[in-house]
């Protein structure tokens, strides 16, 4: 039981798993904030431009 305390204690390659999965997480909240930021600027934009073109008679 001590051997494999020391062992998990001294080893360094969870360390390495566990500071990818950190910069993982950070990638992905930055990625998820821009994309929800400017999904709705890009929608608005798209909906103005709908509206123009039927007030122009060219959409519905």
């Amino acid at each position: 039981m001590m051997n494999t305390l020391r062992r998990f204690w001294t080893d360094e390659q969870g360390t390495t798993s566990v500071e990818y999965a950190v910069v993982l997480a950070c990638l992905l909240m930055v990625i998820i904030g821009t994309v929800l930021s400017f999904g709705g600027q890009a929608g608005t934009l798209w909906g103005q431009t709908q509206q123009n073109l039927s007030e122009a008679g060219l959409g519905r």
